[in-house]
């Protein structure tokens, strides 16, 4: 078995976009706004969940109901 390749570590990384911008946020919001900001992202991730759940549900009715349709 073979191990895999080792990547060497920088000893200067260079953040991510990601991390550059969670340094901006906490230089510019208060941590109460950043609280709020990621609490309104959440929500609409949540949101979009199930939208999407709805969605499938949907589907899944009127299949059903194409199938009682032609079972009669």
């Amino acid at each position: 078995m073979q191990a895999a390749p080792v990547r060497p570590v920088s000893a200067t990384a260079i953040p991510s976009v990601t991390d550059a911008l969670r340094a901006m946020e906490s230089l510019l919001l208060g941590s109460g706004q950043r609280t709020a900001r990621r609490n309104a992202w959440t929500a609409v991730l949540e949101d979009r969940r199930r939208a999407k759940d709805r969605v499938e549900a949907q589907h899944v009715l009127e299949a059903v109901a194409e199938r009682t349709s032609q079972a009669t």
